[in-house]
């Protein structure tokens, strides 16, 4: 009977299998290396692109703040241009008023009435004086009801003094002045210089 020993045969087989099941560890080892740096080099470069995007959106974000800045600056200047240009426009409006409240107060005022001060607040006009009755003082506020420029007549006080050795009353009177719109008194203002030009051009 002939008998074989296959030990050797076996032991080379399996030792065969052993290297073969390293060399696949090695090859799954190396692919899995090779991938993470694939990985990581598209991570790694997603994030530089992103740092990037992030970079250029901040310069931005800095440059549209200093146009912020800037527009903000101009428009505290208009506002401060506007508001000193309306203050002219009102003082070049109003600056006939005085005389024109003085004018208007001589032809208002009755006989046996005397002015002794007059005091103005923005619109409110407050005046006091003397009278020899207190008709006299009822005459000048219906006086000064009808009057165009001057409104709304209130009587503050009126009380018995005497003035010059005389018994007189002493009152004081409260009331509005009547200004129209900065615009219209400004074409009220260009009205005459246009016909003016007209007759120029008609001569």
């Amino acid at each position: 009977m002939i008998s074989i020993n296959l030990l050797p045969h076996r032991e080379q087989a399996r030792k065969n299998r052993r290297q073969q099941f390293y060399s696949m560890i090695g090859l799954v080892v190396i692919i899995a290396a090779v991938i993470w740096f694939v990985v990581y080099q598209l991570i790694d470069g997603a994030i530089q692109r992103q740092e990037g995007s992030n970079n250029y959106l901040k310069s931005e974000i800095a440059t549209l703040d200093k146009d912020i800045a800037e527009i903000k600056r101009m428009k505290e200047q208009m506002q401060a241009l506007l508001s000193r240009k309306k203050v002219i426009e009102e003082l070049q409006s109003n600056r006939t008023e005085t005389v024109t409240l003085f004018n208007e107060l001589a032809k208002q005022m009755p006989e046996g009435v005397q002015l002794r001060g007059i005091k103005q607040t923005g619109m409110i006009i407050n005046f006091t004086g003397y009278s020899q009755s207190n008709a006299r003082v009822s005459q000048l506020m219906r006086n000064l009801d009808a009057s165009p420029v001057l409104e709304n007549p209130k009587l503050d006080v009126i009380k018995t003094t005497t003035y010059n050795k005389r018994t007189v009353g002493d009152f004081s009177l409260n009331m509005s002045i009547e200004r129209a719109p900065v615009a219209e008194q400004s074409g009220a203002a260009k009205a005459p210089s246009s016909q003016q030009s007209a007759g120029v051009a008609s001569k």
